[in-house]
């Protein structure tokens, strides 16, 4: 981008002139770049970009399903951008993509020029200003239905500690005996930074945090919380505002055992992200590349609990069912089971990357209610409250229980956690199964490599396994009702 912005700077200070230039592709359609963009068109009076893709990180292939490759050995997706300055010229933008293998791309690159190239010339959206080529109709029937941010008053990031390692423990008791240590220890900065293996950050002061802690009248333990660390793995943190680089106490302090929240994001590398928890969230709880959003239920007025919703939201769905009025429960159901119908996220793909998720309402309300007894069900067993048990991750083998190096063994449906121990049976769906980027089997144990696994983290592991193949199965369940709501848009 700095690059991109030198180039800008040279020819606003001549009449005219060319620059191309080859980079990262994200600034196309990522949100933060917005400014950049309608600064870029007002400087030139016309520029071309032509997406090389390859993106690893978004997994993504050509429209034809077959494999689409990047031109260098990166995750990152690439674009070429021609950038045109000269008075008279018809101004806009235009895009092309390049799909497929890298010697294709290599060879149109050689090949081609601006003229032979097929670049369509883009009909851009004041919001966003996104260089993207964009399915009118799609887009169309996307943006009648409701942004979460639209739904909902109260939302935002989740926690910034800056310093993971050092805030969030596996266990209580870890965390306490760190923190009792700290408040002892003696008042210099750099003593700090060592003995407890933090590095120096901008922003964040290690003395003002062992000030706040250590002059505190309140035990260690009373600032102790559970946080979402990762899709069904819960940590300790030492929630403490000098200590913690952002807390959002605001939306944090709404969230309980009885007032859980919706977590997503807004832009997305991978697919859409929706899980629900019931505490403080970290802000990659649900994301493993963007940042995770959360949307508590309720939030408190006067000691009263109110529902969550904006009145504008409130006053369209009771208007839309003839007058009923569903409860908040009820309507986060419904929610949570749009987000999780395969269809709806297959068909809003390039929608759901680039934005909060917009939520379509059905028409009639017995379809209403199946998607809302359906998120319901899903919700209780992502709270693992109420779950079929099946068997899943059952633990085998004697040991030490010590995580060393996870891996699954196909042919057996077992994940070995060492030479001696395993969870099993878990089919292979079940263990490839990702939210937000983190295949969710994977991730928890290989967050305990060099642990050892408490009788606790065992049964919870089985527990997860069991949910997964529940949420497979009801996502399928889920998917016939929205096509059934639905049918134009399966």
């Amino acid at each position: 981008m700095k690059f991109i912005r030198f180039a800008q700077l040279k020819m606003d200070a001549v009449d005219e002139g060319v620059v191309g230039i080859i980079t990262n592709h994200s600034w196309l359609d990522n949100p933060t770049f917005r400014g950049m963009r309608q600064s870029l068109m007002r400087s030139f009076d016309r520029i071309y970009v032509i997406d090389l893709h390859g993106n690893a990180k978004k997994k993504e292939v050509a429209p034809d399903g077959s494999k689409d490759e990047n031109i260098f050995d990166i995750e990152q997706g690439v674009a070429i951008s021609i950038f045109v300055k000269k008075p008279g010229l018809e101004r806009g933008v235009w895009r092309g993509d390049w799909w497929g293998k890298r010697l294709e791309k290599y060879k149109a690159g050689a090949e081609q020029t601006l003229k032979s190239s097929k670049v369509e010339r883009l009909e851009l959206n004041e919001r966003d200003f996104y260089f993207i080529l964009r399915n009118k109709e799609l887009e169309k029937s996307y943006g009648s239905g409701w942004a979460l941010a639209e739904i909902y008053s109260l939302g935002g990031a989740g926690i910034v500690t800056a310093h993971d390692a050092f805030s969030i423990s596996f266990e209580s008791r870890e965390l306490i005996a760190r923190f009792e240590k700290f408040r002892k220890a003696k008042g210099d900065a750099k003593a700090l930074h060592q003995e407890f293996d933090v590095e120096e950050k901008t922003g964040w002061d290690i003395l003002r945090g062992w000030k706040a802690l250590s002059q505190s009248p309140r035990k260690t333990a009373d600032f102790v919380r559970e946080i979402a660390y990762s899709p069904f793995d819960s940590r300790k943190i030492l929630y403490e505002d000098h200590l913690v680089w952002r807390t959002v106490r605001k939306l944090m302090d709404e969230i309980d055992d009885e007032n859980f929240v919706l977590l997503s994001s807004r832009v997305t590398k991978d697919e859409i992200s929706a899980i629900i928890v019931s505490s403080a969230f970290r802000h990659k709880s649900a994301t493993r590349y963007d940042i995770t959003y959360g949307f508590p239920l309720y939030t408190r007025s006067d000691s009263r609990r109110i529902e969550n919703f904006s009145p504008p939201f409130r006053s369209f769905l009771d208007a839309r069912y003839d007058g009923h009025h569903f409860e908040a429960e009820e309507i986060l159901g419904y929610i949570y089971a749009v987000l999780h119908a395969p269809t709806y996220r297959r068909r809003y793909a390039e929608f759901l990357r680039i934005d909060f998720p917009r939520i379509p309402f059905a028409e009639k309300r017995e379809d209403f209610e199946t998607l809302s007894r359906m998120g319901t069900e899903l919700i209780e067993a992502h709270l693992l409250k109420d779950f079929p048990r099946r068997g899943l991750g059952d633990y085998h083998g004697r040991g030490d229980n010590s995580v060393e190096k996870p891996r699954y063994v196909e042919a057996d449906e077992r994940i070995l956690i060492n030479d001696a121990q395993s969870f099993g049976p878990v089919p292979k769906e079940v263990w490839e199964f990702h939210i937000g980027g983190y295949q969710v089997l994977d991730k928890y144990l290989k967050s305990r490599k060099g642990r050892t696994l408490s009788l606790d983290e065992i049964n919870h592991f089985a527990a997860v396994a069991d949910v997964l193949a529940f949420t497979i199965e009801q996502m399928e369940k889920i998917d016939d009702a929205w096509r059934k709501a639905f049918p134009d848009r399966g």
